[in-house]
């Protein structure tokens, strides 16, 4: 079977991709998310994340958080709306984290579970994905895990197990442009 390494942005989004992949890879949740703001935002999507792959068996990887990359990196597109060209900077930057992850551990493929969103440009993000698996020589497994009711089935579970649903993407700018 193949290994996978599925970068995780929280609990809900998790659900239906790792039941959809769990039966054709062997998935590690990869929670690399620089950008949620604050902390305490960050580490309650963790926790989060830790009781759904306890549950469902799979193991976990947690890189340091710090968000003094992910603010370099988005400098100059503080002001770009959600969706725009400053989240195509942050899908890079994790999907680039979560390619060489895989690339140092020997796992044959990387995916992501940011496209179950509705909010999220599925075809950008797989289109990121792939140019990063030409680049880095890992393989990116494309998907739009919101189709076939996907979301409408992660809101499902989100209830059922009693997840935390945060009500913005993460990030600062996100958190501001709610209110």
């Amino acid at each position: 079977m193949n290994a996978l390494l599925l970068h995780t942005c929280c609990a809900p989004c998790i659900t239906v991709p790792l039941e959809k992949l769990k039966s054709e890879f062997e998935v590690t949740s990869f929670y690399y998310n620089p950008n949620i703001y604050p902390k305490v935002e960050h580490d309650r999507r963790l926790d989060e994340i830790k009781k759904w792959t306890d549950k469902e068996l799979i193991p976990l990887v947690t890189p340091n958080y710090d968000s003094s990359r992910w603010f370099e990196q988005i400098l100059g597109l503080e002001a770009e709306p959600e969706g725009g060209k400053r989240c195509a900077v942050c899908f890079r930057m994790r999907l680039t984290k979560t390619a060489c992850v895989a690339k140092e551990k020997g796992i044959n493929y990387f995916a992501t579970t940011l496209t179950i969103s509705p909010h999220k440009n599925a075809q950008l993000i797989n289109q990121i994905g792939s140019e990063i698996a030409s680049q880095l020589g890992v393989k990116f497994l494309a998907a739009n895990f919101k189709k076939q009711d996907g979301f409408k089935r992660s809101v499902e579970l989100s209830k059922k197990y009693n997840f935390y649903r945060q009500d913005y993407c993460g990030c600062i700018f996100s958190l501001k442009q709610k209110s």
